[in-house]
């Protein structure tokens, strides 16, 4: 009890000293003497001293980062093999039988094997194919929650999950800055996380360590898996959330866990069932595919069937109408469901929806309502030509194989509202501290109807001042950050931001480069003269001519120019630049600069390109995380186009490769 309140204590002080430190040396706050974070730090010294356990974060550590050409290979003593998998209970009572067991969560990351020695971390290797895995003790290091030294000095090799939370899964895909770039789930980042050859990496990423099994501890013998937990808890480690059952109990604790999962904040895919008596269960031994002492439990999906009453269309502010299907009122996993999206056209006319048809549906992973099946299919329902926002007309777009409704009104409000959130946006003309909430209230009362008369808003002044949470103090950091935007947009950031569809910031810095920054020879540019635009295609050359070629634009882009002041170019001698004329292609994070856009910059300032999408034209692609799956890497593999990252990129840079 005593080493548990200790831990609690330790894992208290690290929180407060790592969050004084990066106040004093990142924030120059102050937010505790130096007396004070001195005494806090003796006292966890004392207490690592005391109980032997140093955990990940302590400041007394010194942790440095390693990058690794590739990650060495390690064959496993013996096979690790997968569970076999239930979705009934009865069967998990069948298993039990007279015997006590243990539940627990299946978590959802990566499997890694630990061994320690002399009380210190030596080796972690993933569970790759379960003969062979990969060797990741760099990036083990970098765990949130893993304990680096551990009292137990003798040989210790234990079984976990790495994790990312959802928590943090959400934060990191918050500071992606397309959709393309975001992770599918905590699953696949926490795999990459963990196999990255940049331990810097891993440590951005948060990953967190839960042990579910204790293979070897030199010297040591336990009767029960509980007791296993117990002593793996002592010396420092988290260990999964577990319980003990009986044939009797398992099934209301089933339905406990069930309860908790929208709470878990760890991903998790079922349920662990295994015998807490460790002899009997090593006594049953295993089948080739299998170990008999435990089996996995999956949710099975709660299914429902109702009647398809509406489909109703909501306008997104992307320009997509969106499918929601309302239903009678049915009970799934304890909560009362009418909706569901059904995503898109394609998945609409898929399941041959019609108002009246009897369907079935489930929830998700126990969380997101969904259509699993239309037993009538009687494919009655029309599709709406008119937008439900605007009355405008609609058209079916189809993008790689799916079939997407979009409103064609170009002032459509919800439209609108996304115009000029583009145009005031960072890589536009960055009016900053412009909230949506205060753009959208704008555009309520009328105060901007083109993009132009952002630029005029000083006209309303009393009026704005009227507004709820306006002040003389928030109205002139306003018309600042107006006025800081129109000398400081470049010609590529304000053709970015007129919104023409298709036109990202590589591409209008393309075109911007092409023209020699003239704006005039650009509105008149014809099809064939932007097809000579390395990396603009025909679709974009057409969007292009036809967004130039209203009359209503061409004012509008008149009015903005009249208020727009160009910063002048910097002269630099690009021809002796190593990476003059090469192609880059940048994704993911980077250490060495502030941010990509930074990278970007230093890139084209040497006479470089950088577009958004690998091609045979790509010199590099620069990623830092090079046993990424992502689509750069796979195309970039594809095509024989060479992965750097940054560091390989400043050699090429500085001429040394």
């Amino acid at each position: 009890m005593e080493q548990s309140h200790d831990l609690l204590r330790m894992k208290e002080l690290i929180a407060i000293l790592d969050r004084a430190s990066k106040a004093y040396y990142q924030e120059g706050k102050e937010v505790m003497s130096n007396y004070q974070y001195d005494a806090l730090f003796d006292e966890l010294q004392q207490l690592e001293s005391k109980s032997g356990i140093i955990l990940s974060g302590s400041p007394s550590l010194s942790v440095g980062y390693e990058v690794l050409s590739e990650l060495p290979k390690k064959a496993h003593p013996s096979k690790m093999l997968s569970l076999s998998k239930t979705k009934e209970v009865a069967q998990l009572q069948s298993f039990l039988g007279n015997h006590e067991g243990l539940l627990s969560w299946k978590m959802d990351g990566l499997t890694v094997v630990l061994t320690y020695k002399e009380g210190k971390l030596l080796q972690a290797v993933t569970r790759g194919n379960g003969e062979i895995g990969e060797v990741v003790t760099p990036n083990a290091l970098t765990f949130l929650n893993l304990p680096h030294v551990i009292p137990f000095s003798k040989e210790l090799v234990l079984r976990g999950e790495a994790v990312i939370r959802y928590d943090d899964f959400e934060k990191i895909n918050e500071e992606m800055t397309s959709e393309e770039e975001k992770y599918k789930n905590p699953r696949n980042l926490c795999s990459g996380s963990v196999r990255q050859l940049n331990s810097q990496i891993t440590a951005k990423r948060r990953v967190r360590f839960y042990a579910f099994a204790l293979i070897s501890a030199q010297g040591m013998s336990f009767l029960t898996l509980e007791d296993q937990f117990s002593w793996l808890s002592a010396q420092g480690f988290e260990v999964v959330e577990h319980t003990l059952v009986t044939q009797q109990s398992v099934s209301d604790a089933v339905l406990s866990f069930s309860q908790k999962v929208e709470q878990n904040p760890i991903p998790s895919d079922g349920l662990v069932l295994s015998y807490n008596d460790l002899l009997y269960g090593q006594s049953l031994g295993s089948t080739a595919k299998f170990p008999r002492n435990a089996i996995a439990f999956k949710w099975a999906d709660e299914q429902a069937q109702t009647t398809l009453r509406e489909v109703e269309w909501s306008p997104s502010r992307t320009g997509l109408i969106n499918p929601v299907a309302i239903f009678d009122p049915v009970e799934l996993e304890g909560t009362t469901v009418t909706r569901a999206s059904v995503h898109n056209v394609s998945i609409v006319e898929e399941l041959k929806l019609g108002i009246g048809d009897t369907i079935l549906v489930y929830k998700a992973n126990m969380i997101i309502p969904q259509i699993s099946k239309n037993l009538t299919q009687s494919a009655n329902l029309a599709l709406p030509t008119t937008c439900p926002s605007c009355n405008g007309p609609t058209r079916i777009q189809k993008l790689q194989d799916t079939k997407e409704l979009v409103c064609e009104n170009p002032d459509c409000p919800i439209k609108k509202q996304k115009r000029f959130s583009l145009f005031v946006s960072r890589d536009a003309c960055n009016v900053e501290g412009l909230s949506q909430a205060t753009l959208d209230r704008f555009l309520q009362r009328g105060y901007i109807k083109t993009l132009g008369d952002l630029f005029r808003i000083k006209q309303y002044k009393e009026q704005i001042l009227q507004m709820d949470g306006f002040g003389e103090k928030s109205y002139q950091n306003l018309i600042q950050s107006i006025q800081k935007a129109s000398q400081q947009t470049t010609l590529p950031q304000l053709v970015f931001g007129l919104g023409i569809e298709g036109i990202g910031l590589a591409s209008a810095k393309l075109l911007c480069r092409h023209f020699q920054d003239d704006m005039q020879a650009l509105m008149a540019a014809t099809t064939d003269q932007l097809l000579e635009v390395e990396g603009i295609g025909p679709i974009l050359a057409k969007n292009f001519v036809q967004y130039m070629s209203q009359e209503k634009n061409q004012e509008e882009l008149r009015d903005i120019l009249s208020f727009v002041t160009f910063p002048e170019k910097q002269s630099r001698d690009k021809q002796s630049s190593p990476i003059a004329g090469m192609t880059f292609v940048i994704t993911g994070d980077v250490f060495l600069y502030a941010n990509r856009k930074e990278l970007q910059k230093e890139i084209e300032q040497l006479g470089g390109k950088v577009t958004s999408s690998v091609s045979a034209k790509t010199s590099y692609l620069i990623n830092n995380d090079l046993l990424s799956s992502s689509t750069k890497n796979k195309k970039a593999k594809e095509l024989g186009i060479a992965i750097i990252s940054e560091q390989q990129y400043q050699r090429i840079r500085d001429g040394f490769e």
